[in-house]
């Protein structure tokens, strides 16, 4: 419920930013306007403005106010469906998604890989690292005829615990005789929240937020 409030007060301070762009284009043209009047009022009777320019001033001036009509119905449009998109996200709360991308969420001590089966490559090479690129973890995982879960419990490989956060993970296939090979695995998380931020609609795994555009599959 938190993070669905703050989403909704993010998208409340976005649209006032909107409508603080839409009045300065407002303004402006309003300063054109004034400026072409004043231009027609104290113009030289013996050199009038040209028929023709004149007609182009007021063809601009007129498409900048359509212009701003424009961005006002399509920003309305789109606060709608941004509004109807972070409530329908909001039933992803509380189940377990799987994502694509390298950034692997720590939750409550624990993060999750879900690994191929297994083919030309029998194992995978799994490291976890640090936003500096340090290996924290490093196991190799034997694969299956089946999906394998392959479990993090938040530790390094010298036992240390580590904060709930998100971190970078990276896989590579192992064939029967050790040699690298290429695989592919995807994050598995329980989603905590939602949350809109710059126009992109995230969902949160603890402190992790990761965009929709990533999920998977939902169980």
């Amino acid at each position: 419920m938190t993070s669905i409030a703050t989403a909704t007060a993010t998208t409340a301070a976005s649209s006032s930013a909107t409508a603080a762009a839409s009045t300065k284009i407002a303004g402006d043209f309003n300063t054109f306007l004034k400026m072409l009047t004043t231009q027609l009022q104290n113009q030289d009777p013996t050199n009038a403005m040209d028929p023709t320019e004149m007609t182009n001033q007021l063809v601009s001036f007129a498409q900048v106010e359509q212009q701003i009509s424009m961005n006002s119905n399509l920003n309305a449009l789109i606060s709608l469906q941004q509004a109807q998109s972070l409530t329908t996200s909001a039933d992803l709360v509380g189940r377990k998604v799987e994502l694509s991308g390298s950034t692997l969420p720590l939750q409550d001590g624990a993060a999750q890989l879900r690994l191929p089966v297994a083919g030309t490559a029998t194992a995978a090479q799994v490291q976890v690292v640090d936003n500096n690129g340090t290996v924290l973890r490093s196991q190799v995982v034997q694969l299956g005829k089946s999906a394998t879960t392959w479990t993090w419990d938040g530790k390094t490989d010298a036992g240390t615990r580590l904060p709930d956060g998100a971190y970078t993970y990276s896989v590579s296939g192992r064939g029967p005789a050790g040699a690298a090979l290429p695989l592919s695995a995807t994050v598995l998380g329980t989603a905590t929240g939602v949350q809109r931020h710059n126009n992109t609609l995230n969902l949160m795994f603890g402190p992790t937020a990761l965009g929709m555009d990533q999920v998977v599959s939902v169980d």
